[in-house]
């Protein structure tokens, strides 16, 4: 058994680590709350520019934009990876790029050549590890994402899907469903088919003013700039909410230890006085 010296200096180690694990706990909780109310401020714009794409989707105008027609065949694929800067945030990255690299390895094993982007850290180090193909990417993120620091990154897979570098472009990042759970999701982003938007309730006939080209233009690559903004709020609102429920783990399991740690104390400390009174006893008897 470890003498008292040592289990004191454990102790007191596990409670320094249970006092960093609050604090973190609840700053991760604080954080929590304002990207859930920026994910959900940004929700109904989203919807509302995904529900105006499927019915052009699904129109028939004049002009077919790059971004609707679907290639015959697939020979490059541009992948966006959206994780977190930080760590400490359970499984949640982990997750997401073990999605990814399933998808790379298959893509790969079909011939296929990939090009990444990466939006967060810690894709692009453990991208970079192995060997990725990387395009573009932004990091760091800070705590409140902004879209004109994105747009540069996502501009780069657009206009290589608009002169053919790509023939699909695939959106990779972890979904908020609720504080205790988030979902890895792995999107198509691009071409923007109609099973992938949605079909809408009725058939809508547009009259584009000035020109269609324009119109379509602008419509689409501002949807593909809110799905990825998008995409960037609900990994943010899932980092801050898988760091506080890990934090809060890690500090349950300190609290456990030390409970451990104090009774295998209080049994150590027990043992030795026992054992010095028995010394006593027995030095006294023997004389």
């Amino acid at each position: 058994m470890a003498g008292t010296k040592e289990i004191r200096t454990k102790i007191r180690s596990v409670q320094n680590t249970r006092k960093i694990t609050k604090a973190m706990e609840m700053v991760a909780a604080s954080k929590m709350r304002k990207a859930q109310e920026r994910m959900r401020a940004a929700r109904p714009y989203g919807d509302k520019m995904r529900t105006l794409a499927a019915h052009i989707s699904h129109a028939n105008p004049e002009y077919r934009h790059p971004f609707l027609i679907e290639r015959d065949t697939v020979k490059r694929v541009g992948m966006i990876i959206v994780t977190t800067d930080k760590g400490l945030c359970g499984a949640m990255n982990s997750n997401i790029l073990r999605m990814a690299l399933a998808r790379f390895k298959k893509l790969s094993d079909e011939g296929e050549e990939i090009d990444v982007c990466y939006i967060g850290g810690k894709g692009l180090a453990a991208m970079q590890r192995l060997g990725t193909n990387i395009v573009s990417h932004v990091t760091p993120l800070g705590d409140k994402p902004k879209l004109d620091e994105l747009i540069g990154a996502v501009k780069v897979m657009l206009d290589g899907y608009t002169n053919d570098q790509f023939d699909r472009v695939d959106l990779f990042y972890t979904k908020f469903l609720n504080t205790m759970k988030q979902e890895p999701v792995r999107e198509q982003l691009l071409p923007l088919s109609g099973d992938h938007l949605g079909a809408p309730e009725g058939s809508w006939d547009y009259i584009y003013e000035p020109e269609a080209e324009a119109i379509l233009n602008k419509a689409l690559k501002r949807y593909i700039e809110t799905l990825i903004f998008q995409s960037v709020a609900e990994n943010m609102a899932s980092e801050q909410s898988a760091r506080m429920v890990a934090m809060k783990s890690a500090s349950d399991n300190a609290a456990t230890l030390i409970d451990e740690l104090t009774l295998v104390y209080n049994k150590s400390r027990q043992a030795a006085i026992t054992q010095e009174l028995s010394e006593i006893v027995s030095g006294a008897a023997a004389v």
